[in-house]
C-alpha cells in the first residue's frame, strides 16, 4: 500500500454533485500575517486618517501649537474652501496635473524601451548602464538653474525637471525589472525555436510588465516632488509656486492646504494606477 499523500489541489466534485466541482480559490501573494478583505482594508485605513485628524484638532485646540505655526483643521479647510471658491486652488491644480502628466509621459515613454533592453541585451547594459547610474547620483536640484539658463521658466522647464528626476531612476528599476524575468522562460522558447526577437516580445515583456508597472507607479511618486520642486523655484503658477507665495505672507493655512491637495493627488494616481495594474496583470497575481 502506498504511503504517499493524496494531492490535495485536486479538485472534488462537490457533496450531492452530479459532476459539478468547486471553484479553485484565487491565488493570493503571501502574507504572514495572513489576508483581510477588502471592508476592514478601508477600515483600518480611515481609522488611521481620522485618528491623525483627531491628533491634528487637539494640539491645536489645546493651543500646545501657535496657529501661526500649525492652524487647526478647521482654519486649513476654510482656507481650502475660499480658494475654491475664487478659483485659485482649481487653476493651480489644473496647471500641475497638466505639467506632470505631460513630463512623466515623456519620461516613461523614453525609459521603457531603453530599461528592456538593457535589461535584456549584454550589449546595451554595457554601453548604457554605466552611463545611467553615473548621472542618477547627480541631484536634481542642481540642475535647476541649468534649466532655467537653457528653456527660461515656462512649462519646458518644468518638464526637463521631471524628466531628469524621473527618467534615469526609471531606467535602472526597469531593467532590474527585466533581468528577474526567469532565465527558463528563455530557453522554453529557445528550445520552442522563437527567435530573439519573438522571444523578447511574447515572453519576457508578458514576465516583465506587471515589474514595470509597479516602477512606473513607483516613479510618480518622485516625478510629484521633482514637479513642486520646479514650481518652488521657477513659476508664476501652479501649487509649488502658490506655497512659495503663501511662505512670504506667512500663510501658514494656504502652505498646509496645498500640501494636503498635494497628497491627496498622489494618493489618488498611486491607487488608480495600482488599480489599473490588477486588472491588466491578472495573469501574474498569483506572484506578485
Amino acid at each position: 500500500m502506498s504511503n504517499t499523500a493524496p494531492d490535495t489541489t485536486t479538485e472534488r466534485p462537490a457533496a450531492g454533485g452530479a459532476g459539478r466541482r468547486r471553484r479553485r480559490r484565487r491565488p493570493e501573494m503571501l502574507r504572514i500575517g495572513g489576508q483581510i478583505g477588502l471592508g476592514p482594508f478601508l477600515a483600518i485605513s480611515g481609522l488611521v486618517f481620522a485618528g491623525l485628524l483627531a491628533l491634528w484638532y487637539a494640539v491645536t485646540a489645546g493651543g500646545l501649537v501657535r496657529p501661526i505655526f500649525l492652524p487647526g483643521p478647521g482654519e486649513v479647510l476654510d482656507r481650502l474652501r475660499d480658494l475654491a471658491q475664487g478659483g485659485e486652488l482649481w487653476a493651480d491644480t489644473r496647471v500641475s496635473v497638466y505639467r506632470i502628466a505631460v513630463g512623466f509621459l515623456i519620461a516613461t515613454a523614453m525609459a521603457v524601451p531603453i530599461g528592456i533592453l538593457v535589461g535584456t541585451y549584454r550589449f546595451w547594459e554595457a554601453a548604457l548602464e554605466p552611463l545611467v547610474d553615473f548621472i542618477r547620483y547627480m541631484p536634481v536640484v542642481a540642475f535647476v538653474p541649468l534649466t532655467i539658463l537653457w528653456a527660461g521658466t515656462d512649462d519646458t522647464q518644468k518638464f526637463v525637471i521631471i524628466w531628469i528626476g524621473t527618467f534615469f531612476q526609471q531606467v535602472l528599476l526597469i531593467t532590474d525589472n527585466t533581468k528577474r524575468v526567469p532565465l527558463d522562460f528563455v530557453d522554453i522558447g529557445r528550445t520552442l525555436g522563437m527567435r530573439d526577437r519573438s522571444i523578447l516580445r511574447r515572453i519576457v515583456l508578458p514576465a516583465a510588465a506587471p515589474g514595470v508597472w509597479d516602477s512606473m507607479r513607483i516613479s510618480l511618486g518622485w516625478a510629484w516632488t521633482w514637479l513642486v520642486l520646479a514650481e518652488l523655484v521657477a513659476a508664476t503658477s501652479g501649487l509649488g509656486y502658490r506655497i512659495t507665495t503663501a511662505q512670504r505672507f506667512f500663510q501658514t493655512d494656504t502652505i498646509i492646504g496645498y500640501i494636503l491637495v498635494l497628497g491627496l493627488l498622489g494618493l489618488i494616481t498611486d491607487q488608480v494606477m495600482k488599480a489599473a495594474g490588477r486588472r491588466m496583470f491578472r495573469y501574474a497575481e498569483g506572484r506578485r
